[in-house]
């Protein structure tokens, strides 16, 4: 009998290219402002079920992920790579939510969707580091979690047995299903696009996206319903809405400042012993060293 696993992705803005109005006055990231990526930790995250899909016949793998509509991107490039399908939690009620408010809606669309044997997620989103939602989603859900995953080596009679990397080696360790398993960068990385999986779902939409389609798309739709991406909304999920978005977020951005290293003097060594007993003075007396 196969798994059911759901995958909790995020479309994130690409750090490397922040810019001045990379944030808004109320503190939020003005993701309208930067490229938007599948966050990296969430393909590894992804590659890991695709991998138990491979091996448990009967095996499907669910995305969830939380944004604007636009973060249907991410849903569109799991299925090119292999998930069974997508849904898409989209509302305004969502916005500017931080770790709590994102883990206490993604909890709630997880309980709408029923019966699951494992989540997994990457360990952190690059657009925040905090490491915190696949652990509170978790807790809210009351199941066991497994952080810092590198490798998911098994699962058999209702127990995953993973290989997890820590600062300081590496350790082996089991639990019982139902539960959550974030996932580190040192991961494999997910396969590529599959040629007939892209050509197969190229054309799959949220029902926003589909808003302004012609009507022989929509056509197209009503023929083959794997093309409909769920979309949810705060009214499709029993939440409380008090706990969703910036109501929900204790959690505030007061400034932001973007870092620029600039090299105000250089200086070329040899290896002659003068010149390294020189450095090594210098890196003593302004405490770099020692």
């Amino acid at each position: 009998m196969g798994l059911k696993i759901i995958v909790l992705a995020k479309q994130v803005p690409d750090t490397r290219n922040v810019g001045k109005d990379a944030m808004k006055a109320d503190g939020t990231v003005n993701r309208a402002a930067l490229p938007a990526i599948f966050n990296p930790e969430d393909l590894n995250a992804l590659e890991q079920a695709l991998r138990l899909k491979d091996q448990i016949p009967g095996t499907t793998v669910t995305l969830l992920t939380m944004g604007p509509v636009r973060a249907a991107e991410i849903l569109r490039e799991g299925l090119f790579r292999g998930a069974d399908d997508g849904i898409l939690l989209t509302d305004r009620a969502f916005a500017g939510s931080d770790t709590l408010a994102t883990s206490y809606a993604l909890a709630c669309a997880i309980r709408k969707i029923g019966k699951f044997d494992v989540i997994i997620a990457g360990r952190q989103a690059i657009d925040g580091d905090t490491a915190q939602v696949g652990p509170q989603v978790a807790e809210k859900l009351g199941i066991p979690q497994i952080t810092y995953a590198e490798d998911i080596i098994s699962i058999k009679d209702g127990v995953i047995r993973v290989k997890r990397r820590l600062e300081r080696g590496v350790e082996i360790v089991e639990g019982k299903l139902p539960l959550v398993v974030t996932v580190n960068g040192s991961a494999p990385a997910c396969r590529p696009r599959n040629a007939k999986l892209l050509m197969k779902y190229k054309h799959a939409t949220t029902l926003s996206e589909r808003a302004e389609k012609s009507e022989d798309y929509l056509s197209l739709i009503n023929e083959k319903p794997y093309l409909n991406i769920k979309e949810w909304s705060a009214n499709d999920i029993e939440c409380d809405r008090e706990q969703l978005g910036l109501n929900g977020s204790p959690t505030k951005v007061k400034k932001i400042e973007n870092i620029v290293f600039q090299v105000k003097e250089a200086k070329r060594l040899t290896d002659s012993d003068t010149d390294i007993n020189q450095l090594m003075k210098e890196l003593i007396e302004n405490h770099t060293i020692g």
